[in-house]
Protein backbone atom coordinates (compact mmCIF):
# COMPACT_ATOMS: atom_id res chain seq x y z
CA UNK A 1 0.00 0.00 0.00
CA UNK A 2 1.36 3.41 -0.95
CA UNK A 3 1.91 6.39 1.33
CA UNK A 4 -0.98 8.37 -0.21
CA UNK A 5 -3.39 5.51 0.45
CA UNK A 6 -2.21 5.12 4.04
CA UNK A 7 -2.42 8.87 4.66
CA UNK A 8 -5.94 9.03 3.20
CA UNK A 9 -7.12 6.11 5.33
CA UNK A 10 -5.62 7.60 8.51
CA UNK A 11 -7.17 11.03 7.84
CA UNK A 12 -10.55 9.46 7.02
CA UNK A 13 -10.52 7.36 10.19
CA UNK A 14 -9.40 10.28 12.38
CA UNK A 15 -12.09 12.56 10.97
CA UNK A 16 -14.75 9.89 11.41
CA UNK A 17 -13.56 9.11 14.94
CA UNK A 18 -13.66 12.73 16.07
CA UNK A 19 -17.09 13.48 14.63
CA UNK A 20 -18.59 10.17 15.76
CA UNK A 21 -17.37 10.62 19.34
CA UNK A 22 -18.47 14.27 19.51
CA UNK A 23 -21.83 14.09 17.78
CA UNK A 24 -22.46 10.41 16.96
CA UNK A 25 -22.50 11.23 13.27
CA UNK A 26 -20.09 10.71 10.40
CA UNK A 27 -20.74 13.52 7.91
CA UNK A 28 -21.57 12.73 4.29
CA UNK A 29 -19.08 15.34 3.12
CA UNK A 30 -16.31 13.35 4.80
CA UNK A 31 -17.25 9.93 3.46
CA UNK A 32 -18.28 11.17 0.00
CA UNK A 33 -15.11 13.20 -0.54
CA UNK A 34 -12.87 10.27 0.44
CA UNK A 35 -14.99 7.88 -1.65
CA UNK A 36 -14.58 10.06 -4.74
CA UNK A 37 -10.88 10.67 -4.02
CA UNK A 38 -10.30 6.91 -3.80
CA UNK A 39 -11.82 6.33 -7.22
CA UNK A 40 -9.83 9.19 -8.74
CA UNK A 41 -6.62 7.92 -7.16
CA UNK A 42 -7.20 4.29 -8.12
CA UNK A 43 -8.09 5.26 -11.70
CA UNK A 44 -5.06 7.58 -12.00
CA UNK A 45 -2.69 4.93 -10.69
CA UNK A 46 -4.12 1.78 -12.31
CA UNK A 47 -6.65 2.84 -14.94
CA UNK A 48 -9.90 0.92 -15.31
CA UNK A 49 -8.48 -1.99 -13.34
CA UNK A 50 -7.89 0.36 -10.39
CA UNK A 51 -11.40 1.78 -10.67
CA UNK A 52 -12.80 -1.76 -10.73
CA UNK A 53 -10.78 -2.66 -7.62
CA UNK A 54 -12.08 0.47 -5.88
CA UNK A 55 -15.65 -0.46 -6.82
CA UNK A 56 -15.20 -4.01 -5.52
CA UNK A 57 -13.71 -2.74 -2.25
CA UNK A 58 -16.45 -0.16 -1.85
CA UNK A 59 -19.14 -2.80 -2.40
CA UNK A 60 -17.43 -5.17 0.05
CA UNK A 61 -17.44 -2.45 2.69
CA UNK A 62 -20.89 -1.08 1.93
CA UNK A 63 -23.20 -4.04 1.27
CA UNK A 64 -22.74 -6.14 4.45
CA UNK A 65 -22.96 -3.10 6.69
CA UNK A 66 -26.03 -1.85 4.84
CA UNK A 67 -27.74 -5.05 5.96
CA UNK A 68 -26.64 -4.32 9.53
CA UNK A 69 -27.95 -0.76 9.16
CA UNK A 70 -31.32 -1.99 7.92
CA UNK A 71 -31.51 -4.16 11.04
CA UNK A 72 -30.91 -0.95 13.09
CA UNK A 73 -27.50 -2.21 14.23
CA UNK A 74 -25.39 0.73 13.04
CA UNK A 75 -25.86 4.18 11.56
CA UNK A 76 -25.77 5.06 7.87
CA UNK A 77 -22.56 7.04 8.32
CA UNK A 78 -20.76 3.86 9.37
CA UNK A 79 -21.99 2.12 6.23
CA UNK A 80 -20.74 4.93 4.01
CA UNK A 81 -17.45 5.05 5.93
CA UNK A 82 -16.77 1.40 5.17
CA UNK A 83 -17.70 1.96 1.54
CA UNK A 84 -15.08 4.72 1.33
CA UNK A 85 -12.55 2.62 3.26
CA UNK A 86 -13.12 -0.27 0.88
CA UNK A 87 -12.48 1.96 -2.12
CA UNK A 88 -9.09 2.85 -0.62
CA UNK A 89 -8.08 -0.51 0.85
CA UNK A 90 -9.65 -3.13 -1.41
CA UNK A 91 -11.83 -6.10 -0.58
CA UNK A 92 -9.58 -8.11 1.73
CA UNK A 93 -8.57 -5.32 4.12
CA UNK A 94 -12.02 -3.78 4.41
CA UNK A 95 -13.57 -7.17 5.17
CA UNK A 96 -10.96 -7.86 7.82
CA UNK A 97 -11.46 -4.43 9.36
CA UNK A 98 -15.22 -5.02 9.35
CA UNK A 99 -14.86 -8.40 11.05
CA UNK A 100 -12.66 -6.99 13.81
CA UNK A 101 -14.88 -3.92 14.24
CA UNK A 102 -17.94 -6.13 14.73
CA UNK A 103 -16.03 -8.30 17.22
CA UNK A 104 -14.81 -5.26 19.16
CA UNK A 105 -18.32 -3.79 19.11
CA UNK A 106 -19.63 -7.02 20.62
CA UNK A 107 -17.07 -6.81 23.43
CA UNK A 108 -17.95 -3.16 24.08
CA UNK A 109 -21.66 -4.00 24.05
CA UNK A 110 -21.19 -6.84 26.54
CA UNK A 111 -19.14 -4.55 28.77
CA UNK A 112 -21.86 -1.89 28.70
CA UNK A 113 -24.51 -4.47 29.54
CA UNK A 114 -22.45 -5.74 32.47
CA UNK A 115 -21.72 -2.32 33.95
CA UNK A 116 -25.38 -1.34 33.71
CA UNK A 117 -26.59 -4.25 35.81
CA UNK A 118 -27.19 -3.36 39.47
CA UNK A 119 -23.86 -4.81 40.68
CA UNK A 120 -22.01 -3.28 37.74
CA UNK A 121 -23.55 0.13 38.44
CA UNK A 122 -22.31 0.03 42.02
CA UNK A 123 -18.83 -0.94 40.91
CA UNK A 124 -18.61 1.68 38.15
CA UNK A 125 -20.01 4.40 40.42
CA UNK A 126 -17.34 3.53 42.97
CA UNK A 127 -14.59 3.47 40.35
CA UNK A 128 -15.87 6.72 38.85
CA UNK A 129 -15.90 8.40 42.26
CA UNK A 130 -12.37 7.13 42.90
CA UNK A 131 -11.00 8.25 39.52
CA UNK A 132 -12.77 11.61 39.47
CA UNK A 133 -12.80 12.93 43.04
CA UNK A 134 -15.62 15.37 43.69
CA UNK A 135 -17.68 14.03 40.82
CA UNK A 136 -19.75 11.86 43.16
CA UNK A 137 -21.96 9.48 41.24
CA UNK A 138 -21.69 11.45 38.00
CA UNK A 139 -21.60 8.88 35.20
CA UNK A 140 -19.16 8.82 32.34
CA UNK A 141 -20.48 9.51 28.83
CA UNK A 142 -19.88 5.91 27.69
CA UNK A 143 -22.23 4.68 30.40
CA UNK A 144 -24.86 7.26 29.49
CA UNK A 145 -24.89 6.04 25.88
CA UNK A 146 -26.10 2.61 26.86
CA UNK A 147 -28.50 3.77 29.58
CA UNK A 148 -30.19 6.29 27.31
CA UNK A 149 -30.92 3.59 24.75
CA UNK A 150 -28.52 5.20 22.27
CA UNK A 151 -26.00 3.10 20.45
CA UNK A 152 -22.38 3.79 21.32
CA UNK A 153 -20.27 5.35 18.57
CA UNK A 154 -19.21 2.49 16.30
CA UNK A 155 -15.86 4.24 15.82
CA UNK A 156 -14.98 3.03 19.33
CA UNK A 157 -14.83 -0.41 17.71
CA UNK A 158 -13.55 0.64 14.28
CA UNK A 159 -10.44 2.37 15.66
CA UNK A 160 -9.03 -0.71 17.41
CA UNK A 161 -10.08 -2.83 14.42
CA UNK A 162 -8.03 -0.59 12.11
CA UNK A 163 -5.03 -0.85 14.44
CA UNK A 164 -5.42 -4.64 14.60
CA UNK A 165 -5.56 -5.03 10.82
CA UNK A 166 -2.74 -2.53 10.37
CA UNK A 167 -0.52 -4.44 12.80
CA UNK A 168 -1.18 -7.68 10.92
CA UNK A 169 0.12 -6.22 7.63
CA UNK A 170 3.03 -4.10 8.80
Amino acid sequence: MEFIQIAAIVILLLGAFITDIKAQIIPNRLTASFFIAAFVYQFAMNGLEGAAAAAAGAAAGFVPLMLLHLAKGIGAGDVKLFGALGAWTGVLLVLQMMLYAILYAGVIGLFLILVNRPFGKRVTNGVSAFLTPGAGSKKQQWLQWSESGKKFPFMLAVAPAAVTVWSMFS
